[in-house]
């Protein structure tokens, strides 16, 4: 079969390749001209302005690729470079994109997430750690032949002269002088219901009757032989049980919780919140207190304060002004310490509640929250739903204050019943 176009029948593999024997050069042989399509314009590519450094667009000259390797790592990172595509477009503009912006939702949602955890730990520590700083020594269940419950609550709110933990340059300071055991010096109670609440002093003085009651250590029981003594000698007689008895079964009002105070942990609440503003309308000295007081707005200290709210023989009421002397203070040092600059400052906050939690005594029932109540209530006396009074007094007797029985009865009345109270007491 011949191959060539001309159809010559030469002997290809003779001579082919194998030179001439001629002594001239061979000539070219002349080889059929094939035709082929001329191949169409190349656009040039523009590189996108995002990608880095292409050395393929080197001089301005579009397609030109050197073949020479600068070192640069292509497909990495997030700066540029080709992409997995070599098709002259300079690779992947998706994939050459900058850091992905940050996600300030989640992180907001984070961030409060950490903050209420954080929160609900320190609120949790500080519970436990207020929890048990109380010292709950008074039990209630000793207390016989109680009045029946009423609607809201009521504290009997009890400062006593005890000097428990004082030291004798305190005991100076201070002039509580050093006198063993301890006496009540005010007895408050405090009624917290839907009608606001209601302070009603009960002055030491008070003339009561001894009912029969349980020995708080003995459990002996003493029968009551109608022997009328000062209200804080029932106290002095068997403790805080015997002192709730006397005053349910005078009253007729029963108490829920039970509060005592001493004199150092008074003055160290009112240092740790930086002392407690008040107004004092009239000036007044007293040598046995240390009260020396001028008219007018002022800060008192912990020394201060407990010589105003100790002061009696200064004022012609004598115990009468004073328990009003003491619902004037006690109220504005729960208003000055119920506040954010205190609650919220934790260099306020707990030296506040140590001073306080150190020397309160309460009932085995009391817990946190009930002591919190308490003390808002407290807060809310001077309100415009609160109310503050002395027990109605009808006279005088061997020098005790006699109860007006038929206001005594109406207010209690009214307390049971959760009322506004109506009735006014000196």
């Amino acid at each position: 079969m011949n191959d060539w176009p001309d159809r010559r029948t030469g002997d290809r593999s003779e001579r082919y390749g194998q030179g001439s024997a001629s002594p001239q050069p061979e000539s070219a042989r002349a080889m059929p001209h094939i035709q082929r399509r001329p191949a169409p314009p190349q656009r040039p590519t523009v590189p996108p302005q995002s990608q880095g450094y292409d050395d393929r667009y080197q001089g301005g000259q579009p397609g030109y690729d050197s073949g020479y390797n600068t070192g640069q790592v292509y497909g990495g990172g997030a700066g540029g470079g080709r992409g997995g595509s070599d098709s002259g477009g300079g690779g992947d503009a998706g994939y050459v994109q900058g850091r992905p912006a940050p996600d300030w939702r989640r992180r907001i949602k984070l961030g409060a997430l950490t903050l209420v955890v954080v929160l609900l730990v320190v609120s949790v520590s500080t519970y436990f750690w207020a929890d048990g700083k109380l010292k709950r020594e008074v039990d209630l269940a000793k207390v016989i032949e109680r009045p029946e419950a009423g609607d809201g609550t009521n504290y009997l709110i009890v400062g006593s002269d005890s000097r428990e933990g004082m030291s004798a340059e305190e005991k100076k300071r201070l002039r509580t002088g050093s006198a063993e055991g301890k006496r009540t010096d005010s007895m408050m109670i405090l009624h917290d219901g839907s009608n606001g609440p209601t302070l009603v002093s009960l002055p030491r003085d008070s003339q009561v009757e001894i009912p029969s009651f349980k020995g708080s250590e003995s459990g002996k029981m003493f029968q009551g032989t109608g022997r009328q003594v000062k209200l804080n000698a029932a106290y002095a007689e068997d403790g805080p049980e015997l002192l709730v008895r006397t005053v349910e079964f005078n009253t007729g009002l029963r108490i829920d919780h039970y509060v005592e105070i001493g004199f150092g942990g008074f003055a160290q609440i009112v240092d740790a919140i930086g002392g407690v503003e008040l107004d004092i309308p009239k000036a007044f000295k007293d040598k046995k207190s240390g009260a020396d007081f001028q008219a007018g707005k002022q800060t008192l200290n912990g020394e201060q304060s407990l010589a105003f709210v100790r002061t009696r023989y200064a004022f012609a009421g004598s115990d009468l002004d004073r328990t009003k002397n003491q619902q004037k203070f006690l109220a504005a040092l729960a208003s000055q310490t119920a506040t954010p600059s205190t609650i919220l400052n934790p260099f306020k906050l707990y030296p506040t509640m140590g001073a306080g939690l150190d020397t309160l005594i309460v009932d085995k029932d009391m817990s946190l929250w009930a002591l919190g109540n308490m003390f808002f209530a407290m807060k809310g006396v001077t309100g415009g739903d609160g109310t503050s009074m002395n027990m109605p007094i009808s006279g005088s007797a061997n020098g005790n204050l006699v109860w007006d029985k038929a206001k005594v009865k109406q207010l209690v009345q009214q307390l049971k019943n959760d009322e506004k109270v109506t009735v006014k007491g000196n």
